[in-house]
Formats: C-alpha cells, structure tokens, sequence
C-alpha cells in the first residue's frame, strides 16, 4: 500500500476537519438546547482546532474532546439560567452521542464496502435511484419495468445490502 500525499498543514486540517464536521456538529449540537448555541460553540471550536492543529496525532478523537470542552464551558457561562441541563446530563449525552457517531461511521463505512460487492448493474441502480430528484416511475421506464417490478427488485438489493452489512459490522465486532 502507497503512503498518501504529504499535504501542507492547513490542506491537512481542511481535510480532517471536512471529514469529521457534521459528526462533530451533530455532537455538540446532543449538548446544547438550541441550534443557534450549537452553532456558537462550533465557531470556538473550529477556532481551537485550527489553533492547536500541529499538535495532534488522532484528530477524531481529539477533536471531539475539544467541542466537548467547549460545549461545557458555554453551558457553564450559562449557568444561572434554568433551562440549562446539568453537566452530568451532558456528560452523558455526550458519551451517547459520541458513541452514535461512531457506530454510523461504522455503518458507512460497512455500507459503502457492501455496495462495492454488489454486481456493477445492481451497483448502478441503487446509485441512480436513489439519486435526488429521480423518479421511480421514469426510471422504471427507462428500464422497461413496471414501477412496481422496480420496487421489488430494489427491495431485495436493500435485503441483501443490509444482510452484508451485519456481517460485516458482526466480523468487526469479533476482531
């Protein structure tokens, strides 16, 4: 296997933190009450990343401690207000949040692996069809099938997508 590309530092955080945003803001939005504090906090947080960024090695995790942090101390400074939840709730909606992250990302990554398998006309379908703006009746057109003979046939693709997808997740699992 061939090393990848060295990339300049700031290419590198881009990179990381492009892979990792919307996990991270679904995570720190699992602490706050509103979409507008979430939002707040993001702000700090990617400031901080981007601040500290030469000295990490695991940035997932990193990451992750640091909108944790951040998230806290925006709910310490709003302490005096009723509606803020107590640190313990959100320690706890952190870790459940943090753990739901990684078990999609699991899941993706299963996923993405079991498409893969697929023979490449399967492959393309499930692709097309799932498509935005596509049109199960036209696409069954195109294909000279009923509608209903397209459903059925993309329903037994999605059997056989998530039948590989709990293997893969259960092998994962023994390792």
């Amino acid at each position: 296997m061939s090393q990848p590309p060295e990339y300049p530092p700031h290419d590198q955080f881009l990179r990381l933190y492009a892979e990792h945003e919307v996990a991270l803001h679904t995570f720190v939005r699992s602490m706050l009450p509103t979409r507008e504090e979430a939002s707040e906090v993001m702000q700090e947080v990617i400031v901080i990343l981007w601040q500290k960024f030469s000295r990490v090695d695991d940035f997932r995790p990193w990451a992750f401690g640091v909108a944790r942090m951040a998230a806290l101390r925006h709910l310490e400074r709003r302490r005096r207000d009723r509606h803020v939840f107590d640190s313990e709730l959100v320690h706890q909606l952190a870790d459940e949040s943090a753990a739901m992250s990684e078990r999609h990302s699991d899941q993706r990554e299963a996923l993405e692996s079991c498409l893969q398998k697929l023979p490449a006309t399967q492959r393309e379908l499930v692709l097309t069809a799932y498509t935005k703006g596509t049109r199960m009746d036209d696409l069954a057109s195109r294909r000279g099938q009923t509608p209903m003979s397209l459903y059925k046939l993309l329903h037994r693709i999605r059997q056989a997508l998530l039948e590989c997808v709990r293997r893969t997740l259960a092998q994962e699992q023994t390792i």
